[in-house]
């Protein structure tokens, strides 16, 4: 009798747990065929769709850019319009909180910094730069303006990449020759071609420009003084105003910011700073840049028309050695793109006619893994129709 009561205790809690099962599968199928998201599940922070783009869509082509044995390592892709994040997506590892380095894109933070202390009136676009090192009479170093420093026609001997890789005067500057003091290291390069001739891109000019802006606001020597006036300035006209609190540059021995080449921000903000530049230094009904500055950074310079005031704008012209075009992709995408571009593959770019910023944060070698990134890069710019 016992053992027909448990057999039947048995066989009900076993319906029971079958019940159960068959309702809980019920209810996933249900909202699986029933769902209206469709994102990949744990793949992207948001991912919505916008004026003309479907969320299919822009999965479709934000995919390629995680490939991996394609592009690289892609840590971070966000796509941005009108200012709202549409697209948000992160690596292994990586999320809205962590910090990731700028390389080059940096130069346009440092570029931003300039404007405003021309505002100010602290500095001038077509004065000669005050370095000691330059003052020696019939130094023809010393008519090397801002302006020159900005667009890379400063003339300075100058080799940004060379093989192998540790001979650069990059490397040296920012690793082993020049790392107690870099902009003391780039302003004793000797003269190559007369200043404002020619375009030769350079990040030891950015550090030139990092020592320079360091030099109007203190004239102390020693390294803390120095940072800490830059940070104030860095903090209360940049990051403060623009809403950039992951913004954190590294500063070298002397004190000195390393503008060309490491900053650090969380992937929110490099895409909040590049519409802070779509919208021409103007947010929340501030200006807080001058649009004219903006202008002026995103303008062809007279020696190359892929580059402007240390910004990449989508023309023809040299890239970061004579013998490579820019990075861009000019005749596949808007004339009005421009970009702050970093080392192994780090994009900022800014649509004004499409109302679109997009960022990727990533590490892809030269050659088959860059032209791939550029190619996955134009098809995301593509999605999106011009105004």
């Amino acid at each position: 009798m016992f053992e027909r009561i448990n057999s039947k205790i048995r066989s009900g809690a076993t319906m029971t747990v079958l019940a159960l099962a068959i309702a809980i599968l019920s209810v996933g199928l249900w909202m699986l065929l029933n769902r209206t998201d469709t994102r990949p599940v744990g793949t992207y922070m948001v991912l919505k769709r916008t004026e003309g783009v479907s969320r299919i869509a822009l999965n479709d082509a934000a995919e390629p850019l995680f490939q991996q044995s394609a592009v690289g390592t892609t840590q971070a892709l966000i796509v941005m319009r009108d200012g709202e994040i549409i697209l948000e997506r992160y690596g292994d590892g990586i999320g809205p909180t962590i910090k990731l380095p700028s390389h080059a894109i940096a130069k346009a933070v440092t570029a931003s910094l300039v404007g405003l202390m021309v505002s100010d009136g602290r500095l001038s676009l077509d004065m000669p730069v005050p370095v000691r090192a330059w003052n020696q009479p019939g130094d023809p170093r010393g008519t090397i303006t801002l302006r020159h420093l900005l667009q890379m026609t400063s003339g300075l001997d100058h080799q940004e990449i060379t093989t192998p890789a540790y001979n650069s005067d990059r490397v040296r500057m920012l690793f082993t020759d020049g790392v107690q003091d870099m902009a003391a290291f780039a302003e004793a390069k000797p003269i190559a071609n007369p200043p404002g001739s020619s375009f030769t891109y350079s990040t030891g000019d950015t550090l030139i420009i990092a020592d320079l802006m360091t030099r109007m606001l203190t004239d102390s020597q020693r390294p803390n003084t120095r940072r800490d006036a830059m940070m104030e300035f860095v903090k209360g006209r940049l990051m403060d105003p623009v809403g950039l609190p992951s913004l954190t540059p590294e500063f070298d021995a002397h004190g000195t910011m390393i503008g060309g080449a490491m900053m650090h921000m969380t992937a929110r903000d490099y895409a909040r700073f590049g519409d802070f530049l779509r919208r021409k230094g103007r947010i929340n009904g501030h200006q807080v840049l001058s649009a004219r500055w903006v202008e002026f950074m995103t303008t062809a310079s007279e020696r190359n028309p892929a580059f402007g005031g240390h910004i990449w704008l989508n023309r023809e012209g040299a890239g970061i050695s004579p013998s490579l075009p820019g990075p861009l992709f000019p005749g596949k995408a808007s004339k009005r793109i421009f970009a702050a571009v970093g080392h192994q593959g780090q994009y900022l770019l800014v649509s004004p006619a499409q109302r679109l910023v997009i960022l990727r944060i990533g590490l892809s070698e030269d050659g088959e893994q860059s032209d791939t990134l550029r190619s996955a890069l134009i098809r995301l710019i593509q999605l999106f129709p011009s105004t």
